[in-house]
């Protein structure tokens, strides 16, 4: 990647500042204050009306009114030994405690009304063996780290998927099942596979699907096809009408795709992104939103025919990250937070529309050995050149396609 010098991001930074701050005047309400989670809310309590003929508590016959939701969406869960032994140690002898390493970025995740990350590696036994790279297998107590930071599911299809067999990605899916976390992209069974994960977010009945470019040369299992889903156009296309059909009013897909340590997306990222999002049923996209993870740094957000990509969230958790020279790359332990806002649509059968965009730089501190949010921790340290160098290109990175045209902000 070109260097800038940074006081090019600094510029790019204060633009986006100024944009947020703008957008939250004009709403009346910054994004603070609209951040109660749906999922906590009575459904029987009447709500405000944002639609034309929406409920009316006084007329019992009456539809209750449509409420949006807003989503949160993270990068690569990536446990290195070196985290793995963090863990170990705030469990202080008594197993694995991942809990402290989501603590700084769990306020945004758990205000979200749909917190979604992506779990790029498979969970071995209780007790281990385990290992990190090149053939990951995690402490199943990662998961309970997620449930507790406020993640709602994830996606699991991605490179590492098959790193410990159809066993290592039974033991997963198992372990997510027991810590209450919805998961897409593997299965052990064809019927799990061809289910997506639904959610209801605000009034929205929300789809997530999830496919991989590949599993580093393991071979699906010969009885079992369907273990991984592979990232074919066709299919995707397919499987996102066959969840619309099944009456997802919004069909995310998160897709592990792109070049490892290559800022700007690849030729097959920006060719599938137009044809997915070109994809229509009578008048309506299929898809809503891409999510893109596995390149390991942040890549661009972008809107292409009317919907946003996000070609890469970059990791949100790893140790230290050597690129393909062999060097340390402090590019590999930073990311974004994707949030955005889905209202309801004008008139019933209509897309759900996005109304507010933003992303949040995050930090895997190797020090600390903790995920920092780091407008947050900018705010209590501004003097952290380490965090503002982070930050500021995270925020290159991401504005990289001109983002801050369709009204991507920074968000806190």
């Amino acid at each position: 990647m070109t260097k800038r010098p940074r006081h090019t991001a600094r510029i790019a930074l204060a633009a986006v500042l100024l944009s947020a701050a703008a957008a939250a005047a004009a709403a009346g309400c910054s994004a603070e204050r609209d951040s109660t989670p749906a999922r906590l809310a009575d459904p029987r309590s009447p709500q405000p009306s944002r639609v034309a003929g929406a409920h009316d508590p006084a007329d019992p016959q009456a539809r209750p009114a449509a409420r949006g939701f807003t989503l949160v969406a993270t990068g690569d869960v990536l446990p290195h030994t070196s985290v793995i032994n963090r863990a170990a140690a705030d469990a202080d002898g008594d197993g694995y405690d991942f809990r402290p390493l989501f603590g700084a970025v769990k306020p945004v995740v758990s205000a979200a009304d749909l917190a979604l990350c992506h779990m790029e590696t498979v969970y071995g036994e209780d007790g281990g063996p385990f290992s990190g790279y090149p053939a990951f297998i995690s402490p199943p107590e990662v998961a309970d780290g997620l449930k507790d930071a406020g993640y709602d599911g994830c996606s699991t299809a991605s490179n590492h998927t098959l790193d410990d067999g159809a066993e290592g990605l039974q033991r997963t899916l198992d372990r997510f099942d027991r810590a209450g976390l919805k998961h897409t992209g593997s299965a052990r069974t064809a019927a799990e596979a061809a289910t997506p994960a639904m959610y209801t977010a605000g009034t929205a009945k929300v789809a997530h699907l999830a496919y991989t470019y590949g599993t580093n040369g393991y071979p699906l299992p010969e009885d079992r096809p369907w273990a991984v889903k592979l990232m074919k156009q066709d299919q995707v296309i397919a499987d996102a009408r066959a969840a619309r059909r099944a009456g997802a009013d919004v069909v995310l897909v998160s897709l592990h795709w792109g070049t490892e340590w290559q800022t700007e997306p690849n030729e097959q990222q920006l060719s599938l992104g137009k044809a997915l999002t070109a994809a229509q049923t009578g008048g309506r996209p299929d898809i809503d939103m891409i999510l893109g993870t596995h390149a390991h740094i942040p890549q661009a957000y972008e809107k292409v025919n009317g919907t946003w990509v996000v070609y890469g969230m970059g990791d949100q958790v790893a140790g230290q990250m050597f690129n393909h020279s062999g060097d340390f790359d402090p590019r590999g332990n930073q990311g974004s937070i994707g949030r955005f806002r889905f209202e309801p649509p004008a008139a019933p059968g209509q897309r759900w529309r996005v109304t507010r965009a933003e992303f949040i730089p995050q930090l895997m501190d190797l020090g600390a050995g903790r995920v920092v949010n780091l407008p947050a921790a900018l705010a209590e340290d501004p003097g952290r050149e380490d965090y503002e160098s982070a930050q500021d290109a995270i925020t290159e990175a991401v504005l990289s396609r001109a983002a801050s045209k369709d009204g991507l902000t920074l968000g806190h």
